[in-house]
């Protein structure tokens, strides 16, 4: 729903600020929307706050809020709403909520970053809809908002004109992709050159471990992912796995997802990469015994999964990742 910017006039980009806010889920975006005003774009960005006050970020800096609710046109063009890492201080804020729903409602295209999901989501706009947040809190969102269908693995989710991105500097991904959307390859593809980043991040947010996973409440579905970080190898089929805790298939993905944000097959396919990932960088074993290792049921198939997930073959990440030297 961007489209082209209007003839003779500005698109206008409204950021909400709000006291703990992770800075760089405001300052990404803004930079990427100001920066595309160099090769062209004519974004007008505002950011604004629920008091009309300067809101002081989680790092302790002070963010000057240069707009009132009032001094905005009536349908602007983007809203972008950032977030905090303790998301249930944001989503209790009736002021933040408010303010939200009410710009979301007149928006042509409504946007998060990272734990901004929550905030979405709180106002009902996510309802019935795909979305993501940050790795780490997408089982929590997934467990808040059920009627959200939440994408873990992507780094920005489009769903119509909703469109949320994962943690903190995934908020650059996206804001490109609507730099992209709205005025073109060429225009984003400056920016990314500008910013030094990449156009199009390889890989999901898989690669940023998912042995970090915060452990299930439930008793079950933390015996089972124990066991497969521990055994990557077990039998991974939706049968087998549930028959290895004793509820049926339809009882074990409904729990997984409703805890982890993802299907047992996507947690087992994630740890398998993992393994496979510190395998290739750490040891000396080929590739095929690396699959083997790292429980794949064949090369082929680690080969295919590794790609998806990480934009990259095997061996292309462990020649780039042997080490952190930059090789020449």
């Amino acid at each position: 729903m961007g489209g082209v910017a209007r003839p003779g006039g500005r698109d206008v980009v409204v950021i909400v600020a709000f006291d703990q806010v992770q800075l760089l889920d405001v300052a990404g975006p803004l930079e990427v929307f100001t920066t595309a005003n160099r090769s062209g774009a004519r974004y007008d960005v505002r950011v604004v706050s629920p008091d009309g006050h300067d809101p002081v970020t989680s790092c302790g800096l002070r963010i000057g809020v240069d707009a009132s609710l009032e001094e905005l046109p009536e349908n602007p063009h983007t809203l972008v709403v950032p977030g905090r890492r303790d998301w249930q201080r944001a989503t209790a804020d009736a002021g933040l909520i408010s303010l939200v729903a009410s710009l979301a409602t007149r928006t042509r295209r409504v946007t998060s970053v990272c734990a901004g999901a929550f905030v979405l989501a709180r106002t009902g706009i996510l309802d019935g809809r795909r979305a993501t947040t940050h790795w780490e809190l997408a089982s929590q969102l997934a467990s808040a908002h059920p009627e959200v269908r939440v994408e873990p693995d992507l780094v920005f989710v489009r769903d119509q004109h909703l469109v949320t991105s994962a943690g903190v500097t995934a908020g650059i991904d996206m804001a490109l992709a609507l730099v992209e959307e709205d005025h073109g390859a060429d225009v984003a593809r400056d920016v990314a050159r500008q910013l030094v980043v990449f156009m199009a991040r390889p890989g999901g947010q898989s690669q940023f471990s998912v042995r970090m996973t915060p452990p299930s409440r439930h008793p079950l579905i933390r015996r089972l992912m124990d066991e497969v970080t521990a055994d990557p190898s077990i039998p991974s089929g939706i049968d087998a796995l549930a028959a290895g805790v004793g509820i049926s298939t339809r009882h074990l993905n409904r729990l997984f997802r409703q805890e982890t944000g993802m299907t047992p097959g996507q947690y087992v396919d994630a740890v398998r990469l993992e393994a496979a990932k510190a395998l290739l960088s750490s040891g000396t074993a080929t590739v095929d015994e690396v699959a083997r290792q790292a429980g794949f049921g064949s090369p082929e198939t680690m080969r295919r999964l590794f790609q998806k997930a990480f934009g990259v073959s095997p061996t292309v990440y462990r020649a780039r990742f042997r080490s952190t030297s930059e090789t020449t």
